[in-house]
């Protein structure tokens, strides 16, 4: 599959060199619609015989007030049409915004052509090549820009790969979709979980059981005007399921001193409750924090979940989605001073956390230096936590000690560390201890605007997934969507 975006589609001559070796069907794709412009591709068309589609997702004078009111999703929606496109064509030439020329909206079309991953041609006059190449050459590893008299070449077609939020967030819904799975919430009683659960069954993300007493469930959310129609709720109180929960509890934790009676009161909690649902695989996830702490979440899921047979703890990653790209932050969560050994293995569960969300993972264990430029009892153990995990985890690409910067940007990697396949290209960082990792994703969430999601618990058999207390709706959502997917 093909495709290209071009900023200003007024030169015909142009479009014909464009897609004079494009074979199959073609499709005309206008993110906003233009109808000056369809006219003018239509009777191209027609001249040249050309068989073709046209679809928008957006009307001319409404489009500013979307991408203001919440540029998020009226990237995902682009995105979404633009996907189903794809499936009917063999090549789409995306149109660029127009309104105010050229230069005027050359931001958004790049914002576009990154989302949609769909490279950038485009011809200009002479005397404007030289700004408009620079402006490219800001934002895009590569496009084509041509002047009046250059010969546009078909072999410098390579469609991008950048990860933008909106893109980020599209490929969890769409991998969530593919394969439905149940997520349990036991805060039923928050505002903020009522509303997440009608978007995720409304949009037919995830099945979902809330817990605690229907009558009052239903009643406060018609009092808020939400639609729960098609979610499962259970009283911990009086289920069919606590018979059995108590025997299980009670069997898992008797040689830890637990009685029968303290088994049967604690299946009424619902933390507890929820997490008997997950270790009994009538859910597949849960998800709670939003008005409970951290240690409520995860205490009842080590007690009976326990940790996956080749991890011997739990901890907490972000993934921090930025402009165009995601990495990963860990232990941001749970682990205040890791060990060497606790570092070695929080870079292992991290990079299989980012793999199985389509990361291709690259680790960095993270210091004040780099390589052996530094020393001090924090940088000898990051060396450590490098030579346990480089032994114990042989396929793992990993670096450390080093320093964000030579760990982010390719052009200090060379000067810093030259000669690791790691430098300049990681996206799993694993910082010295929970004081540096929450400090620094708190910091780049508020600062560049980031979206962190998360923290995403790793090491346990299934997922159970902490909120935080000051969480958004959309916390909720993402957080539901990546326990999904763990699953």
């Amino acid at each position: 599959m093909k495709s290209m975006f071009l900023l200003d589609c007024t030169d015909m001559h142009f479009l014909q060199q464009c897609l004079e070796r494009v074979q199959g069907q073609i499709a005309f794709y206008f993110p906003v619609f233009s109808e000056k412009n369809k006219e003018k591709i239509a009777l191209f068309s027609a001249e040249k015989k050309l068989k073709v589609d046209f679809s928008y997702s957006f009307e001319k004078n409404d489009y500013q007030a979307k991408i203001t009111q919440n540029s998020n999703d009226f990237f995902k929606k682009i995105i979404e049409d633009f996907e189903a496109i794809k499936k009917e064509n063999d090549f789409i030439v995306v149109l660029g915004v127009d309104d105010f020329g050229l230069m005027g909206d050359l931001n958004l079309n790049i914002s576009l052509a990154k989302e949609l991953n769909t490279p950038v041609y485009a011809k200009c006059q002479d005397k404007n090549y030289i700004m408009l190449n620079f402006l490219l050459s800001q934002k895009l590893n590569q496009y084509v820009l041509l002047k009046e008299n250059e010969t546009f070449d078909q072999e410098l077609l390579q469609e991008y790969n950048y990860k933008t939020q909106a893109r980020f967030s599209y490929e969890l819904f769409e991998k969530a979709k593919a394969d439905k799975k149940i997520v349990v919430l036991p805060e039923s009683f928050d505002e903020r979980v009522l509303k997440a659960s009608e978007f995720l069954i409304q949009n037919e993300i995830v099945d979902l059981i809330l817990l605690g007493d229907s009558n009052e469930i239903c009643a406060k959310a018609n009092s808020l005007n939400i639609n729960i129609d098609g979610v499962h709720i259970i009283n911990p109180k009086n289920s069919q399921y606590n018979e059995e929960f108590e025997e299980l509890l009670y069997e898992a934790r008797k040689n830890k001193g637990m009685s029968k009676e303290e088994a049967k009161k604690l299946v009424q909690d619902k933390t507890y409750f929820a997490t008997m649902l997950v270790h009994t695989q009538k859910a597949h996830a849960m998800v709670s924090g939003a008005s409970t702490t951290t240690a409520e979440t995860i205490r009842p899921a080590l007690q009976i979940i326990k940790t996956k047979p080749d991890v011997s703890l739990v901890s907490g990653m972000f993934f921090m989605s930025l402009e165009d790209k995601v990495l990963v932050f860990a232990d941001c969560a749970v682990m205040p001073n890791p060990t060497p050994a606790q570092l070695a293995e929080i870079a292992y569960v991290s990079a299989n956390s980012a793999k199985s969300f389509g990361l291709d993972p690259k680790v960095a264990l993270l210091s004040y230096s780099s390589g052996d430029s530094g020393s001090g009892a924090s940088v000898d153990a990051i060396k450590e936590a490098t030579k346990i995990a480089r032994e114990k985890y042989p396929q793992l690409e990993v670096e450390g000690p080093i320093q964000f910067d030579a760990a982010y940007d390719i052009l200090t990697a060379k000067s810093k560390m030259p000669n690791s396949k790691v430098a300049g290209r990681a996206n799993v960082y694993v910082f010295p201890d929970l004081n540096a990792a929450n400090i620094c994703y708190k910091a780049v969430q508020r600062t560049a605007n980031s979206l962190a999601i998360g923290p995403i618990l790793q090491g346990l058999k299934k997922p159970i997934n902490d909120l935080s207390r000051g969480c958004l709706v959309e916390d909720i959502i993402n957080t539901v969507i990546l326990s999904a997917i763990q699953a």
